[in-house]
This record gives C-alpha cells, sequence and structure tokens, in this order.
C-alpha cells in the first residue's frame, strides 16, 4: 500500500485569455489529475476570463508524478471541447517545505523557478513563506490550444501521523 505525504490544496484562481470554443465564448472548467485522482472546477458559464478562487485537494502518495491540469469547454449536446492542458511538478514545492523557516520573514521568496521548455511556467513562480506557510504561486501557459493561462496557487496540508521524507 502506497504511504500518504500529506495534502496538496491547489487554489484555481482564474484563468487569463482561453481559446473561445462556441459562437463567441466559451463554458470553462478545469480538470487536476495526479495518478488517478480526478477532480473538477465549477463551470464558468461564457467566460473566457473566468475566475474560479475554487480549492481542489489531492492526496500525495508520489511526489514524483506530475499534477496535469486540462481546461475544457463546458457542452450540453456534445463532447466538451479542449482549450488547453499543462502540468507542473511538485518537487521544487516540497524542498521549500522541508526547510526550516521558523524565524523567516513573512513574504521571504525562498525558491524561483523560470520558465524554460521543460515546464508549462508563462512566468516567474515563487515559492514564498507566507504567514508561516510556505505558498507556491504559479501562471500556467495552456498547451495544445492558441492562447490561454491559468493562474493557481500551492498550500501543503500536514497530515497527522504522515511525514515528507
Amino acid at each position: 500500500m502506497e504511504r500518504l505525504l500529506g495534502l496538496l490544496r491547489i487554489r484555481i484562481k482564474r484563468g487569463v485569455n482561453l481559446a473561445i470554443r462556441d459562437i463567441n465564448s466559451s463554458d470553462p472548467y478545469i480538470v487536476i489529475r495526479m495518478g488517478k485522482q480526478k477532480l473538477k472546477t465549477r463551470v464558468m458559464e461564457r467566460d473566457v476570463n473566468p475566475v474560479w478562487n475554487e480549492d481542489l485537494t489531492i492526496f500525495v502518495y508520489d511526489p514524483e508524478l506530475p499534477i496535469k491540469l486540462a481546461v475544457l469547454d463546458h457542452d450540453f449536446f456534445s463532447m466538451d471541447d479542449k482549450m488547453g492542458d499543462a502540468e507542473f511538478h511538485l518537487k521544487p514545492f516540497l524542498e521549500g517545505l522541508k526547510m526550516n523557516l521558523k524565524n523567516t520573514p513573512s513574504g521571504t521568496v525562498i525558491n524561483r523557478i523560470k520558465p524554460n521548455k521543460s515546464n508549462c511556467l508563462a512566468e516567474d513562480s515563487c515559492i514564498t513563506w507566507r504567514n508561516n506557510v510556505v505558498v507556491q504561486d504559479l501562471c500556467l501557459r495552456l498547451r495544445n490550444v492558441e492562447c490561454g493561462e491559468v493562474e493557481i496557487e500551492l498550500h501543503w496540508i500536514d497530515v497527522p501521523g504522515c511525514k515528507l521524507s
């Protein structure tokens, strides 16, 4: 049986300039996958710049697995249309969690990940010590689509009896 390391809360903040898949707009929602887990946001009707501010929480067993994000356009009478996808890795975030930051001032950036060809970042992603917790902000550029970005924020939730290695 796999060992639970903890929970990851993914705040889906917003989508920016998402692709149009209906006549002049889209009805986007986001699907998050990690391993066999799958979570969805609510559908935002007729909005290519939706603000979800919705929290999705996944169980983390294997920190090597990527987290995959897909944006889809909800359709009533046909299959939902793809509006792009992205993925990211937890390793830099988990390394930040292992640091001893107790006396560090709130707002301190502890790591900065630059966009490159092997990640989906649209801009620098900062891992920050904020209000006594490690937080990572990500702006993901969607792949396999003509345009669109999704902004998310990561928070770790410790589970009693579970520990990061």
